[in-house]
């Protein structure tokens, strides 16, 4: 199958109360190699998606690009929907990605940037030693991350608990495995996206946020976003490798997954806004 290929900028954590964003604009490109921008303005990435519409750029650790320069008194927001990995879960979830670890050896786990492949990591006895490649929690965004003032934050956070506090459980499916990457193409990215159930749900919810970024003259959302977790990321334009992985891995999902067409489903019940370094709870449902 060919994976659609959309921008998906790296991650990075802000170090003191700034904003540390990366920059991301979402294009699709066909076999041809044309390209069709969908929206040239930045999106989520980070821990959370950070992103921005400012082009300075920085290298950080290595393997992140920080293209939003810091301004004393600005902070980054970013809604997101927290997406936690159970046990059980994580289990069978592992499979898919260390198959994809030994696929391409250059993969890195989101979050834990640790080698997919456990043949990677060695104790210091030069033992081989296997890892969790998975993550405690990832994010569907629902927001770009962008830079907002501090007298801002009472009125975006207010704003969107009062916008959002009537949602309802729903259930997310992520139907399939998907092939990222960012828009300078220093990084690509396996994600699992989400196809069916939740889709709606999610766009609505992306449609809210937008209203009251909207009206605190702060960028909004995709025109057409594909929601989606990324599991594991790898340094460069490695899209073609990663969509031959994507494609085994759907087939594996077929064969092991009979009864059901996804490759996991996951039940809503909370919307978080992360402003610098604090996380606010916008909504959260109880059982």
């Amino acid at each position: 199958m060919d994976a659609l290929m959309a921008s998906y900028a790296s991650s990075s954590d802000d170090e003191d109360n700034a904003e540390t964003i990366l920059k991301k604009k979402p294009r699709l490109g066909g076999e041809d190699g044309s390209k069709d921008a969908l929206l040239l303005l930045p999106s989520p990435v980070t821990l959370l998606d950070f992103s921005s519409n400012l082009s300075v750029k920085n290298v950080d650790s290595g393997n992140r690009i920080r293209s939003f320069p810091h301004v004393e008194g600005n902070y980054a927001v970013h809604v997101y929907i927290p997406v936690n990995i159970s046990s059980i879960d994580k289990e069978e979830l592992t499979s898919f990605v260390k198959k994809a670890g030994l696929l391409v050896p250059e993969l890195h786990a989101i979050d834990t940037d640790l080698p997919l492949c456990p043949g990677n990591i060695k104790n210091k006895d030069g033992a081989h030693v296997d890892v969790s490649t998975l993550a405690e929690e990832y994010h569907i965004s629902l927001s770009r991350t962008v830079a907002i003032r501090v007298h801002q934050i009472d009125s975006i956070v207010g704003m969107l608990r009062n916008k959002l506090h009537s949602q309802k459980r729903y259930w997310i499916e992520f139907g399939k495995w998907e092939v990222f990457i960012n828009d300078d193409q220093t990084r690509s990215f396996l994600a699992l996206e989400v196809t069916t159930r939740g889709l709606s749900e999610i766009s609505k919810q992306i449609c809210i946020v937008d209203e009251a970024f909207r009206l605190h003259n702060l960028p909004e959302f995709y025109k057409n976003p594909r929601p989606h977790i990324s599991v594991a990321w790898g340094l460069g334009d490695i899209t073609s490798k990663l969509k031959k992985v994507a494609e085994e891995l759907n087939n594996l999902k077929g064969n092991t997954c009979s009864k059901r067409k996804s490759v996991w489903t996951y039940p809503f019940s909370r919307i978080e806004c992360k402003i610098g370094q604090k996380v606010y709870s916008i909504c959260k449902l109880t059982k």
